[in-house]
């Protein structure tokens, strides 16, 4: 976290930007805190997260406390996001700290009205959050460390330089916002443009790299290119997203992968409807030994995509290196101002066969199904409840997510997350 400090002064400091400091204009100064209480509670029943869960049925509770604090004025920005993550009946413990850490930590100066810089450890969001999120269903979050330049006039367009460092290993890194990523540096560019006959064009490019642990090359590095187009005219949507991924990967592969994702929606009176299909590339039986077809979703969220049992994250050992193909149906209905109910439909098929028995011919998978019923009583407090099941056929066995594909899985959680204010104050110089 020092290096992350020492970032954020030189940022101030090369900027010459009024910190905490008096300045000689009347620029408004805003101070705000906020506090965050999110406990989730989960009962998990007949899957599997990892290969290496053996307990089951499971019932545990976690809960985030974190805490938002932004100071403002009219050319700099100071957020501060520290949290404290528990955890309560996991793996036989009765209590624990799964981590204490800050969510997001930086300082962002205005160079002049379109351009500014950040500096620090921040989310990334982009697009629809497949390639860049900052997941926001994890109780810890996901942050990346580094510098972000912004321009914003009729285009707008960002740059990202992150790294990482040695993280420590007081806490669990699971409970961490940062502690998963494998890079040494990465590179993203993200645009933005709308167009005046409804379609909206975005754009991700990236380029990681990562150590080799062979000592004859050091380094490999992996590219993303691709993006989105949109197209959205009173009560109907649709839209195609498209990526092709290149470079090597660890085990010295050239990346030759592409992930592709339709969809249409449409607003019917109080219902929204979501139609549309992931299909991420695989390894072929015919595939050469030196090349991976298999692509990686980057720094994403999947159970927005494929489902909130999140059977499958880690791209591509979920899939054995197979691919996946998803068609989802999602239906959104607002009963009034404080209920909603959410009912997901998906498909799974693997992109190739998993294996070349006959007893596992043939790519289905599963099918899932994800209700859920979100509850705004007041402002500030939201419950949600969820409950989701899977249809398993024994392929899912053969990739190790369910032990046992003659029971039904189930999945079921309990989220009360409620945001007070703790102080609002604005003050203008004399």
């Amino acid at each position: 976290m020092w290096r992350v400090l020492l970032l954020v002064f030189g940022c101030c400091c090369i900027l010459n930007l009024p910190v905490f400091s008096q300045d000689s204009d009347s620029v408004k100064k805003e101070l705000i805190i906020d506090f965050e209480v999110r406990p989730r509670a989960e009962f998990r029943d007949n899957f599997m997260l990892t290969p290496a869960d053996s307990v089951m049925p499971e019932l545990f509770v976690t809960q985030r406390n974190r805490l938002s604090i932004n100071y403002l004025t009219k050319r700099f920005r100071f957020h501060a996001s520290p949290q404290e993550i528990h955890v309560w009946g996991k793996s036989g413990q009765v209590s624990r700290i799964g981590s204490v850490n800050a969510y997001e930590l930086y300082a962002e100066g205005l160079i002049n009205k379109h351009i500014s810089v950040r500096v620090g450890r921040q989310a990334l969001t982009l697009d629809n959050g497949r390639i860049f999120s900052a997941a926001p269903w994890s109780q810890q979050g996901r942050a990346h460390e580094g510098i972000r330049f912004f321009f914003n006039k009729q285009v707008n367009t960002d740059l990202t330089i992150a790294f990482t460092r040695p993280y420590g290993s007081a806490f669990d890194a699971a409970y961490s916002p940062v502690a998963s990523h494998q890079y040494n540096l990465l590179f993203v560019h993200h645009l933005k443009y709308t167009f005046k006959n409804h379609i909206t064009l975005t754009t991700i490019n990236t380029l990681e790299d990562f150590d080799k642990s062979s000592k004859q090359q050091h380094h490999y590095q992996r590219i993303t290119n691709g993006g989105r187009l949109e197209y959205s005219q009173g009560w109907l949507y649709g839209t195609v997203n498209a990526y092709y991924q290149y470079g090597e990967n660890a085990a010295a592969k050239k990346i030759r992968a592409y992930y592709i994702q339709p969809e249409i929606s449409a607003v019917v009176n109080k219902a929204t409807l979501r139609l549309g299909a992931e299909i991420i590339s695989g390894d072929r039986r015919t595939v050469p030994k030196n090349v991976s077809n298999s692509f990686v979703p980057l720094y994403g969220v999947a159970w927005k995509f494929m489902g909130n049992m999140n059977l499958f994250t880690r791209f591509p050992a979920d899939l054995n290196d197979k691919g996946l193909v998803n068609p989802y149906l999602f239906i959104l209905y607002q009963i009034n101002k404080k209920i909603s109910v959410r009912s997901d439909f998906h498909l799974f098929y693997s992109k190739h066969p998993l294996s070349e028995s006959k007893n596992f011919s043939g790519n289905y998978l599963g099918f899932e199904n994800d209700i859920s019923v979100n509850y705004k009583p007041v402002k500030r407090l939201e419950i949600i409840y969820g409950l989701s099941s899977t249809f398993a056929t024994e392929r899912m066995e053969l990739l190790k997510k369910v032990p046992d594909s003659g029971k039904v899985p189930v999945w079921s959680y309990l989220i009360i997350s409620y945001t007070p204010r703790l102080l609002h104050r604005k003050q203008s110089a004399d």
